[in-house]
C-alpha cells in the first residue's frame, strides 16, 4: 500500500488538499466606553501621588497591574491565581452594590405621581477606546460604567429636587469608594517565579515567597479554586522565560490604557495563556 501524506488539520482524506490547509485568521475587534459625568471619568485616569495627597488607583493602572498577574496565574503562580479570584469577588461584589444605589435612587425618581423624569445625559459624552490584552480591564470598565450611570441618576435626583445635596455627595462618594476599593484588590501583588510544584516540593524560593506572601489557601494551591475569569495554566514543557515586566511594574513598558484604538485579538493562542 503506497504511503499518504497526512492531511492538513487532521482533514478527512476525501477534503481537497487547498481546503484542508487553509484555515481562518485571528479575530479581531475593538471596544469604547461612553463617559458622562467627571466622577466616573476620574476613576478612569486615577490619581497621581503627591506630598499633601495619596494617590487613586484609577482604570489605567488597575488594568496593568491585573495583566501582570493574568501572566503570572498562566505560569501556575498560585499567589497570582489567588489575587484573581480576590479581584474577582471584589468587582463582582462591588458592582452590585453600585447598581443597588442606582436602583435606589431610579426608584425615587418614579416616585412624584403624575411626572415622569428622564435620567440627565451629557451633551458631549466622553469615549474612551478600551484596549487590554485581559479581561480584568473591561471588567474594571463595566465597573466604572455602573458607577457612570449611577452618578447620573443621582445627579439628576438632586437637580429636580428629590434628593439634598448632602445626601446626594454621600451615594456619590459611596459608589466611588466601591470602584476604589475594587481597583485597590490586586494591588501589593508581587511576582516571585515560585510555581505550585515548587511549593509542593519545598524549593528554598518556594520558602521565600511564603514568608514574604504568605501561604494561599489550600485548594487554591492545589489549583482546585480558581477565578471564573482566569487563564489556562500553560504546560510546563511550553514555558519559557517570564515576559518583561512580571518581577516590577515599573519595569514594564507596555501598559493597558484606554487611550488610542487598537484591533484586539481574540484567539491568539499566546493571549489566551499569556494575557499579551
Amino acid at each position: 500500500m503506497a504511503d499518504t501524506k497526512p492531511m492538513p488539520n487532521e482533514a478527512d482524506p476525501i477534503v481537497d488538499w487547498r481546503t484542508a490547509s487553509s484555515s481562518p485568521g485571528g479575530l479581531r475587534g475593538s471596544a469604547a466606553m461612553e463617559i458622562q459625568t467627571r466622577q466616573a471619568q476620574r476613576l478612569v485616569h486615577g490619581r497621581g501621588a503627591t506630598d499633601k495627597k495619596a494617590p487613586i488607583i484609577g482604570l489605567v493602572r488597575f488594568a496593568t497591574t491585573m495583566r501582570r498577574i493574568w501572566r503570572a496565574a498562566a505560569l501556575d503562580d498560585p499567589w497570582a491565581d489567588w489575587k484573581l479570584l480576590q479581584t474577582y469577588e471584589s468587582l463582582t461584589e462591588n458592582r452590585e452594590g453600585i447598581n443597588a444605589l442606582r436602583e435606589q435612587t431610579e426608584r425615587l425618581l418614579a416616585s412624584m405621581p403624575g411626572i415622569e423624569i428622564d435620567v440627565a445625559q451629557s451633551q458631549s459624552p466622553c469615549t474612551v477606546p478600551l484596549e487590554f490584552s485581559n479581561p480584568y480591564g473591561f471588567m474594571g470598565a463595566y465597573l466604572i460604567a455602573d458607577f457612570d450611570r449611577t452618578a447620573r441618576a443621582i445627579l439628576t435626583a438632586r437637580h429636580v429636587g428629590l434628593m439634598g445635596r448632602d445626601e446626594s455627595e454621600r451615594m456619590l462618594y459611596q459608589g466611588g469608594r466601591l470602584v476604589r476599593s475594587a481597583f485597590n484588590a490586586p494591588q501589593g501583588f508581587q511576582y516571585q517565579g515560585v510555581t505550585r510544584d515548587d511549593v509542593a516540593a519545598g524549593t528554598a524560593k518556594a520558602r521565600q515567597a511564603i514568608e514574604t506572601l504568605g501561604l494561599p489557601p489550600k485548594e487554591v494551591l492545589e489549583g482546585k479554586l480558581r477565578a471564573p475569569v482566569a487563564p489556562d495554566i500553560r504546560d510546563p514543557k511550553a514555558r519559557s522565560e517570564p515576559p518583561p515586566g512580571l518581577y516590577d511594574d515599573e519595569d514594564d513598558d507596555e501598559t493597558d490604557a484606554p487611550a488610542g484604538e487598537r484591533a484586539e485579538s481574540y484567539d491568539s493562542p499566546v493571549a489566551q495563556e499569556t494575557g499579551t
